[in-house]
């Protein structure tokens, strides 16, 4: 196994502490919970930029490296449901856009098709990771000013996310007229 599939094996054996952190009640257990969440996060850049660097681009890594991103972001947004955080209509909006998503990739997949990412689904990325995180650390340094910058950054991330999924579902619809 090359090193960006060790990476990425290690993002989603990180899931589980960072679960168990955010559910302790331990002093600043959010902030170290925020902290994991950014270290395994951080890892989905670095493991792609290996893989491309070393020229060791696996059907593994292709496979695992999106599934580990959807059950990083996916286990942090249920659990922030189940803390009264978020709200459920937000999880389940972008919950549901990485179903449809990983449903288009499958058909494409099973086609010999490789649907890549594009510039707009990183982007909602980066900021569903952002808007985590503020979550996580109680809209520190926001906070301090009272600025609602966690409130603004998941509803944000919220339409992104749709907006990212219909321009998805639009350059691809190609994949699904062939299927139907």
């Amino acid at each position: 196994m090359n090193l960006a599939n060790r990476i990425t094996f290690t993002r989603i054996f990180i899931i589980p502490l960072f679960i168990l952190c955010l559910l302790s009640n331990f002093p600043y257990s959010n902030y170290v919970a925020a902290f994991i969440f950014l270290l395994a996060a951080s890892t989905d850049s670095m493991d792609g930029y290996i893989a491309r660097k070393r020229n060791e681009i696996t059907n593994l890594g292709k496979f695992l490296d999106p599934l580990a991103d959807k059950l990083l972001i996916t286990s942090a947004l249920v659990i922030l449901v189940e803390m009264g955080r978020i709200s459920s209509v937000v999880a389940i909006i972008i919950i549901s856009r990485e179903f449809i998503v990983t449903g288009f990739r499958v058909i494409a997949a099973s086609k010999g098709i490789v649907i890549a990412a594009s510039w707009l689904g990183k982007v909602k990325t980066i900021i569903q990771i952002v808007s985590i995180v503020s979550i996580l650390l109680n809209n520190f340094p926001f906070e301090l000013i009272d600025f609602p910058f966690d409130t603004i950054s998941i509803y944000l991330a919220t339409i992104v996310t749709i907006l990212s999924g219909i321009d998805y579902i639009y350059k691809n619809r190609n994949v699904l007229r062939e299927t139907v």
